[in-house]
């Protein structure tokens, strides 16, 4: 039974996936409900369940009082969907990022959090990461796994720079993040992940990332913000968030296991690739427990470590050359989804384009929207998004999932998806 006073989430496992439920819990009085809290999917093989609190997106900036992220009791004993389909361990086997560095602009990020000390830069507000996020997402880029090697990051090799683009309560800031971008460039970042979206151009952050990019770093950014908590995304018209918008950034959007986008994501175009973005496991700034996070940022991570894999195996290329190659590389789909393995090791030909007979990783999760079918057969996975208005919503994923693993996908089980 989930105690009363802990917001978990359930994750079950199993070949059937017949269920994955999130159980919201009534919160301590003092506590702050997130802006955004993860979907429940399954994670890994196997006969067993377990709880792991939500990592949120923002802390309510409505309350009088800050309440932080409380340092997650749980640990997770599998290694989850996300890793195992950008085949990380054996991506593992050709780079770990080594010498590459990340300049993450999120909430912060502990530079003692587990499976990352040593390897990351956080200077003043930068090293307080009050919402969990940005060490999540740190975690996502550069993390070792600390004791559960199987949740390493894309890039375990890599250094991360922590800069701050948000207030501490998580909300995005323009100032903040130019502030962040240039910062990033004077520090010669090889990559820098911009894991907010802003709803405005602004001229300021415009050339911080024309100066960026001149300068020869990859920028990867979200491609929208997280969807809101009230209301409905359907209601709000597709448009371009910044800075994912500027010319030359990688923008990138979350994706669910079946490689479309969540139910209710805000609509944007010029989405140049999509990543794993929910029941994504990773640790954050308080405690060596893990937390179930979801969203763009996330997906951004992904894309981010990415990037730091193909400049450390492939330093002689641009930052344009390396954004080819990731999209390149992609599988094909609606929106193009990342294959880091493939990234690392396919080789181009001058047009960017695979060349025959490359090798890549297992076959991609190509598959279109089928919830009408999929209602109608019964091959459901609930889950509910925990936010403030506790809005609940259905992934159809078992049918697409079962079939990605029948085409390539080790079972967490085996070899070194359950190190822990």
């Amino acid at each position: 039974m989930t105690p009363p006073a802990r917001r978990t989430t359930r994750l079950l496992y199993g070949a059937s996936l017949a269920a994955a439920l999130v159980v919201p819990a009534a919160l301590p009085a003092h506590a702050v409900p997130p802006s955004r809290t993860p979907m429940a999917l399954p994670a890994a093989d196997g006969a067993k369940g377990q709880e792991l609190p939500g990592m949120p997106t923002a802390l309510d900036a409505r309350a009088e009082a800050v309440a932080c992220t409380p340092a997650s009791k749980e640990r997770a004993k599998k290694q989850d969907w996300s890793r195992q389909r950008l085949d990380l361990d054996r991506l593992h086997q050709h780079t770990i990022g080594a010498g590459v560095t990340v300049a993450l602009i999120s909430t912060g990020v502990d530079p003692e959090a587990e499976g990352l000390d040593g390897r990351v830069t956080a200077e003043g507000e930068a090293a307080d990461d009050c919402v969990g996020q940005g060490t999540f997402l740190a975690g996502l880029i550069a993390g070792t796994g600390g004791s559960t090697p199987g949740l390493a990051g894309v890039a375990p090799g890599a250094k991360v720079l922590a800069l701050r683009g948000t207030d501490r309560r998580g909300q995005a800031d323009p100032a903040l993040v130019t502030a962040a971008v240039r910062a990033a460039t004077t520090a010669e970042a090889d990559v820098i992940a911009v894991a907010v979206a802003l709803p405005r151009k602004d001229a300021a952050l415009t050339r911080a990332v024309a100066e960026a990019r001149k300068a020869g770093a990859v920028v990867v950014a979200a491609a929208t913000p997280e969807p809101p908590t009230r209301g409905s995304a359907d209601e709000i018209p597709s448009r371009t968030y910044w800075p994912a918008g500027e010319p030359g950034v990688l923008a990138v959007a979350d994706m669910l296991p079946v490689g479309a986008r969540p139910d209710g994501a805000l609509p944007t175009e010029g989405v140049d690739l999509a990543a794993p973005g929910a029941g994504v496991v990773s640790g954050g700034p308080r405690g060596k427990g893990h937390y179930l996070g979801a969203g763009v940022a996330v997906a951004t991570a992904y894309a981010a470590g990415a990037a730091a894999a193909v400049r450390a195996t492939h330093p002689e290329e641009s930052a344009g050359a390396v954004i080819r190659r990731l999209t390149a590389t992609a599988y094909p789909a609606d929106t193009s989804q990342l294959d880091a393995y493939a990234a690392v090791t396919t080789i181009l030909d001058d047009s960017a384009a695979p060349v025959a007979g490359a090798e890549r990783a297992a076959d991609p999760v190509t598959v279109r929207d089928t919830s009408d079918t999929d209602r109608a057969t019964g091959r459901a996975v609930l889950f509910v998004l925990l936010g403030a208005s506790g809005v609940g919503s259905l992934l159809w994923a078992g049918f697409a999932f079962t079939r990605a693993r029948a085409r390539g996908w080790r079972p967490a089980g085996a070899g070194t998806a359950d190190r822990s």
